[in-house]
């Protein structure tokens, strides 16, 4: 490229080109400050560091751009730009500085430069996109192209607006038109620029009983139109789509375009299947867009072109109401705003336009086809050959009786059984979507939530794949990716009614109704002093929580726990995510109550064992102080005096026996040390009763998780007796070898047991166990008879 600009005549253009190659290479690397920027210290306070001395060079200020891109070095690092920038996106950055450098012109030379450029910009977009006899209005926003339209119309219709204004309106009131399916906000935007009320806007329902759920109801917006004429109102304008906003369907542009013909209605259309019309084959819903007063295009999405403006061409013969209109401008910087993109035009070609536009294309085909062969995937578009959008969703057909979402509109369903199932359905398709755009990045896919259909993910190459960079081995990844992630989806809806049911029939255990939590479930473990009426903070059962939370992620299961709090409440409740294997949910939730109970009973006893100790410091110091008033009256009071009492003691020693007091943690008192004394030995005292470990002491097998269903019925048996036959016999072997030297150890005259030494209970557990062994002797013999046959 150097060798190119070397070419170039005019040194200003040239260097130019040779700034923007440096400044773009610059900015791509990492951040990094040097060390003379991080060193320089600001002369006075009154001025911005950048602005003392003589100045920056541009390498430094570059530098500044540089760092306030990428961030600090202290900061996470983050994506620096998620849109890749290729040589057209460079010619598109280079026209905003041709753009100021040409304004430096003189104005002859100015006027027909920019005159050159809009009209070459005008016939090319015209030429691609089939639109004849037309003008062209560039602008930044997407919207304001509308605005102008909507002013325009105002001018044609109301011959009296540029002298009486307002008040023409106000006698006949405009109606502009827009579908349900239309972008949000678009309406009141125009309001506001404008300077209408909001009753001036005509919300049009689309098809709810055949068709299409996306597109506008033509029989509708008739009757709609004719009650307007009636009540002396003026229909205006009507906005139709050529590709929602949200699922990319088309309107019937055709059988619109002939009422508004009927009733004198500007007709603008919008939408991102506009850009097929740059294609070879284009559907005649959208062919018929090209008879429109007005459309709006936006070719830098779609050829991912960064700052490059959009385009409404629109119809009109009466060059001062264009002008008053603000739709043409005797300005030359208003011109310049095409020159970006008549260097992008010319830079791609027709040939790399086309290509782009029907690369996009081939992508949403070939996703279609692939979601097509996967189940419990539900694809959401009525015209698969013209719309470039694909948007889908997860569901899965379950019988009446299970609590699951269907394949069934909600229009379909009864109002009461819709709030739970949808609720659930949305919530499980927004984790999908989150995980798909997290694992394939490149595909640019959103989450959105529709009016009918609920929440689903939407991929449109066409705004996203120039940008993105998106390849076909993008989509085959997605692909991939979806069929990896609908054995947790199914997995999970399957074992939440069945968490449900078992969490409302354990005891201690509430179930929380969360749909928009998208796991197996909610749980919350209800204390003895839990309020279920009050709604303020529980420290208790926080503690409780908190400490359950820990102490189920210390189990390493397949699951993740959460805390959090309940929906409208301040409680802590134990949020169970996706299940991505057979859970056995009663262990599970049996799990859940022992560990509570457990950190319950511990918190308890640690604030009773504070109590009682120090009742039993208390109850220790009066007996202290009642065992020195005793040994005053036993002793006398002489032997209390130092010199008189080493006397006493010398010559009659007393023999005072040795007491003390030793507190007993179980049973919660004070107890003489007299035993401890006389037999050398510290009392057992009370033993405490073993704490219920519940079903976590089940037996697993080896690398198997927790909570992992274990197998059933003969498949189980005939899997864990399918254990090596050497194995069992080397068992078999020790244990009798064992039970062979038990014997000779019961047999032993060494120390033989004598009647007089044994109690009577004792005397009948070693007559059980003796029992117990003769029965572990005889269903050895008989597995080893197995064995061998």
């Amino acid at each position: 490229m150097d060798a190119s600009l070397e070419k170039i005549a005019d040194p200003t253009l040239a260097e130019m080109g040779k700034n923007l190659k440096e400044a773009m290479r610059m900015l791509e690397k990492s951040p990094r400050r040097t060390e003379e920027e991080n060193g320089k210290k600001p002369v006075s306070e009154d001025i911005p560091g950048p602005l003392q001395g003589s100045g920056q060079d541009m390498v430094s200020i570059l530098q500044l751009v540089q760092n306030l891109m990428h961030g600090d070095e202290d900061e996470e690092p983050q994506s620096t730009r998620i849109q890749n920038i290729g040589e057209q996106g460079h010619m598109a950055l280079l026209g905003h500085s041709l753009g100021a450098y040409i304004s430096t012109l003189d104005k002859e030379k100015l006027r027909k430069l920019t005159t050159r450029i809009l009209s070459d910009t005008t016939l090319w977009l015209r030429r691609i996109f089939r639109y004849e006899n037309g003008c062209a209005y560039f602008h930044e926003e997407e919207r304001e192209g509308l605005a102008k339209i909507c002013r325009l119309a105002i001018h044609s219709r109301y011959e009296d607006f540029v002298v009486d204004g307002f008040n023409v309106l106000y006698n006949k009131k405009p109606v502009i038109y827009l579908s349900a399916a239309a972008r949000p906000g678009l309406g009141q935007y125009l309001c506001n620029q404008l300077g209408l009320p909001f009753p001036c806007l005509c919300r049009v329902p689309c098809n709810t009983m055949f068709g299409s759920q996306h597109q506008m109801d033509v029989a509708f917006l008739e009757k709609l139109i004719k009650d307007d004429v009636e009540r002396g109102r003026l229909p205006l304008l009507l906005v139709a789509n050529a590709g929602t906003a949200a699922v990319g369907h088309t309107d019937k542009i055709g059988r619109l375009k002939e009422l508004c013909e009927q009733y004198g209605i500007w007709l603008h259309v919008e939408g991102v299947n506009l850009a097929t019309l740059a294609l070879g084959y284009v559907s005649s819903s959208v062919l018929a867009a090209t008879k429109c007063d007005s459309m709006t295009l936006t070719p830098g999405l779609w050829l991912g072109l960064p700052a490059v403006p959009a385009v409404t061409l629109y119809k009109h013969d009466d060059p001062a109401l264009t002008l008053v209109a603000g739709l043409t401008s005797n300005k030359p910087a208003d011109k310049l705003r095409a020159l970006p993109l008549w260097l992008s035009l010319q830079y791609l070609g027709l040939d790399g336009i086309v290509e782009r536009i029907k690369h996009a294309c081939h992508l949403s085909q070939r996703l279609q086809e692939s979601l097509k062969k996967v189940d419990h995937i539900k694809i959401l578009v009525e015209d698969e050959l013209s719309s470039p959008v694909v948007v889908f969703r997860f569901f899965q057909e379950l019988p009446a009786s299970d609590s699951a979402f269907k394949a069934v509109p909600v229009s379909n369903i009864a109002p009461a059984a819709v709030g739970r199932e949808r609720h659930s359905c949305d919530a499980l398709n927004r984790w999908l979507g989150e995980q798909l755009k997290q694992l394939v990045p490149q595909c640019g896919l959103t989450v959105i939530d529709l009016e009918v259909d609920g929440t689903c993910v939407r991929f449109s190459p066409l705004m996203t794949a120039e940008g993105l960079g998106t390849r076909g081995e993008d989509v085959d990844q997605l692909i991939t990716c979806i069929q990896s992630k609908l054995p947790v989806l199914t997995c999970t809806l399957q074992l939440r009614e069945e968490f449900k049911q078992e969490v409302e029939g354990t005891a201690g255990l509430l179930y929380v109704d969360d749909p928009n939590w998208p796991g197996i479930g909610v749980v919350r473990y209800e204390h003895a002093n839990d309020d279920d009426t009050s709604l303020k903070s529980d420290p208790e059962g926080e503690k409780i929580h908190t400490g359950l939370l820990k102490k189920l992620n210390e189990l390493e299961s397949d699951l993740t726990f959460k805390i959090g709090p309940e929906y409208k409440s301040m409680k802590s409740c134990i949020y169970i995510g996706m299940a991505s294997d057979d859970v056995d949910v009663s262990e599970l939730v049996e799990t859940i109550a022992v560990t509570a109970r457990e950190i319950e009973e511990n918190s308890r006893l640690l604030e009773n064992m504070t109590e009682v100790v120090r009742k039993g410091i208390q109850e220790a110091q009066v007996q202290l102080q009642k065992a020195n008033e005793e040994r005053l009256l036993e002793e006398g009071v002489l032997r209390q005096i130092p010199v008189v009492g080493s006397v006493l003691n010398w010559f009659s020693p007393v023999q005072a026996s040795q007491k003390g007091r030793s507190f007993n943690l179980t049973a919660g008192s004070l107890e003489s040390t007299e035993y401890t004394y006389v037999h050398k030995v510290q009392g057992t005292g009370v033993t405490p009763p073993p704490t219920p470990l519940g079903t976590r002491s089940k037996q697993r097998l080896p690398g198997q998780k927790p909570f992992k269903r274990s197998l059933r019925g003969s498949d189980a048996v005939s899997e864990t007796s399918s254990v090596s036959h050497i194995e069992d016999l080397e068992k078999v072997e020790q244990l009798s070898s064992g039970l062979e030297h038990d014997n000779l150890e019961a047999h032993s005259p060494e120390q033989p047991p004598r009647a007089t030494d044994l109690t009577a209970r004792q005397t009948e557990a070693l007559q059980n166990q003796a029992q117990h062994q003769e029965d572990d002797h005889s269903q050895m013999g008989t597995r080893v008879q197995r064995l061998k046959v």
